[in-house]
């Protein structure tokens, strides 16, 4: 049986709030086995997409070799009164909306995009947390299990406790929306500058704090009570919940792009540590209460690598489980999974999954060349005889590498397939790619990837039973090797370490076993192949506009190697320029004022900017077939630079001539 699942919404509103239906994705499960599976965010390139997945659902099917109608059901992965009620609260809040509602959009974008004429009964919806629970549970190759799904909101659940087991999942208890831990952290990390999508930057965050500076304001934010239960003080009307105790305190809110102080990172501190009290104080009372000794951990919290980490410490479990796409794309495979049980193909045990590697490949090698040298005007390609070895000595000279072969990770990190690597020794090297490559605070980390044989070496992983192959788990680094490792060890000594096996990764355990010959130490710094400004790379195409635009030293594609011939801003002259789908742009005139030009992209929080008047008339020129020199004329220094800057945010896309 062939079930699709996917998530996302119907592009009802061109900019649909992003915290609305995020995380768009499409999972392709054959027979129980989870054969594709990818976001929309790597094909429209906006982080978080909530835009309909036909991009990703389109690829799930080419790596398939199956037609639409070859699909026996589509689970999507809400309650369709709950998706219903969504689309009638849009059509109150804006009567110019057509009513229309969740089956018949859905079933209206798959005719279009697809031509696909599904039957109205093969399209199925599914709670939101049913589907994470059952992605999760059906990935663990367990026979039963503690299934606890915690993010920010269900339909009307914020965290559900789940006991599966003879191909069943049975609900033990629903904490309520208002008592959502998602939601705290994601309402509360507006005080520190950053918003939706953001949790992970305070999580890097909390290590640089003192927990107990904030502890009476956040604890007054909740009341721990008996069996496992806890209450959330009530909140405002419209008011976020966090605001009032800071507000009191005087809290010098930070906005964003503005310095982190210890105040802010003491804040950090102790939302992190809010998080961890509440979230184990379920969590310990439901291992107690049901006696289980394996976990299945989801939902968006469950991206929480830090809290991760002290659940195996804490001892509650033997085995723990966390799946890499444990956010809302993961719940599309669940959709497809209870989809496929509705049609009488009940889910049985399968192995657990080994790797991420699920979504769409590079190419075959001659197309992935002839797309490479294409580019041969900017970058020189050459093709060495061992492309492993070769880039391991670049790393062990002190390069930082783009690299990127096979298929891309499903999930929100790069393991391998996707990344940017260097020498996880100095560390200069964490600042390094810091500002040259993410643009990003300096206080982010990166995480170190180590082969098995080595992993007990460096790290901690406790005695509890993990697959710390997606960088899902924050360990110790162990006392004596954290000067050895520099550049990923945390300043609490802690690193969110990745154990690349052979069987889930052959090249790229290949490759740090090789700088591990070369170096002493088998172990890189891992982080996903983008800048700050896009989602992780995905096609030949984002890896080189991704090596163009940073100060990547050299990149690796399969079995090339790149290397930038000159400046890119000299090079510009024969790219041509195309508006990407979304990009937009406006002249704005107010009385007494200049009238300037913007470009922006037109979503929900998408970004602006400001631009001089030569390059808005070389954008307004542009038809997706003239180079940037015909539309330019003459090409100054300072409009080269600009072009530049733009393209750094990718308003649009520039390319060879084809």
């Amino acid at each position: 049986m062939l079930t699709l699942g996917i998530s996302g919404h119907f592009d009802l509103l061109p900019a649909l709030y992003r915290t609305y239906m995020h995380d768009a994705a499409a999972c392709l499960v054959a027979d129980g086995e989870l054969v594709a599976a990818v976001e929309e965010e790597r094909f429209n390139r906006i982080k978080k997409t909530n835009k309909f997945p036909a991009g990703a659902i389109r690829a799930c099917l080419e790596l398939a070799g199956a037609e639409p109608r070859d699909i026996d059901a589509v689970g999507y992965y809400f309650d369709q009164d709950l998706v219903d009620l969504g689309l009638r609260n849009f059509q109150v809040a804006t009567p110019a909306q057509p009513v229309r509602f969740g089956r018949e959009l859905l079933l209206d974008r798959l005719r279009t995009e697809f031509d696909w004429d599904i039957a109205s009964d093969q399209v199925m919806f599914t709670r939101h947390h049913v589907a994470h629970a059952w992605s999760s549970f059906a990935r663990s190759g367990m026979s039963d299990a503690l299934v606890v799904v915690m993010d920010g909101r269900g339909e009307n659940t914020s965290t559900t406790i789940f006991l599966a087991g003879s191909g069943e999942m049975r609900a033990l208890k629903s904490y309520s929306v208002p008592q959502s831990l998602g939601l705290l952290y994601q309402d509360a990390i507006g005080h520190v500058g950053y918003g939706f999508g953001d949790e992970y930057k305070v999580m890097g965050l909390a290590p640089y704090g003192d927990p107990a500076t904030y502890r009476e304001q956040f604890r007054s934010l909740y009341t721990l009570l008996p069996d496992g239960d806890y209450e959330m003080i009530p909140s405002l009307p419209d008011i976020n919940p966090t605001v009032a105790p800071f507000y009191a305190n005087g809290f010098a809110a930070r906005r964003a792009g503005e310095p982190v102080t210890q105040e802010h990172k003491d804040f950090a501190a102790g939302l992190q540590e809010t998080l961890e009290i509440l979230a184990m104080h379920v969590l310990a009372h439901w291992a107690r209460q049901t006696g289980t000794t394996r976990l299945c951990f989801t939902g968006g919290v469950a991206h929480n690598s830090s809290l991760n980490g002290l659940i195996l410490r804490s001892g509650l479990f033997e085995e723990v489980f966390v799946h890499p796409s444990s956010h809302d794309a993961g719940a599309a495979e669940g959709a497809a999974i209870v989809a496929a049980q509705r049609l009488g193909e009940p889910h049985t045990r399968v192995a657990r999954l080994a790797g991420a590697s699920l979504g769409p490949d590079l190419g075959a090698p001659d197309e992935v060349e002839r797309e490479l040298r294409a580019w041969s005007g900017i970058v020189d390609v050459e093709r060495p005889a061992d492309i492993v070895g070769a880039t391991a000595e670049l790393l062990a000279g002190g390069a930082v590498v783009g690299w990127a072969h096979g298929r891309s990770e499903f999930g929100p990190r790069a393991l391998g397939n996707r990344s940017i690597l260097a020498d996880a020794r100095p560390a200069e090297n964490r600042d390094r790619i810091n500002a040259m490559v993410k643009k990003r605070e300096g206080f982010r980390p990166f995480a170190p990837a180590v082969t098995p044989e080595a992993a007990a070496i460096y790290f901690d992983l406790t005695d509890t039973k993990a697959d710390h192959g997606f960088m899902s788990f924050v360990v110790r680094v162990h006392e004596d090797r954290r000067a050895e490792l520099g550049a990923v060890t945390h300043i609490d000594g802690t690193a969110r370490v990745q154990v690349v096996s052979p069987e889930a990764n052959a090249r790229f355990h290949r490759l740090i076993t090789r700088f591990g010959e070369l170096t002493g130490t088998p172990v890189l710094l891992n982080t996903s192949f983008n800048n700050n400004a896009e989602p992780i790379v995905q096609s030949v195409h984002d890896v080189l506009t991704g090596y163009l635009t940073t100060e990547i030293d050299v990149l690796v594609v399969e079995d090339f190697l790149v290397r930038r011939r000159e400046p890119v801003a000299r090079a510009l002259d024969d790219l041509v320029l195309t508006f990407r789908p979304v990009t937009r742009l406006r002249k704005d005139w107010r009385p007494g004022d200049e009238v300037s030009g913007e470009i922006y992209l037109d979503y929900s929080f998408g970004p602006s900017a400001t631009v001089s008047p030569a390059v808005f008339d070389l954008l307004a020129a542009a038809d997706g077939t003239a180079t940037v020199a015909t539309l330019a004329g003459r090409l100054t220094d300072e409009v080269r630079d600009e072009l530049v800057a733009l393209w750094q945010r990718r308003f649009f896309v520039l390319a060879p001539k084809a």
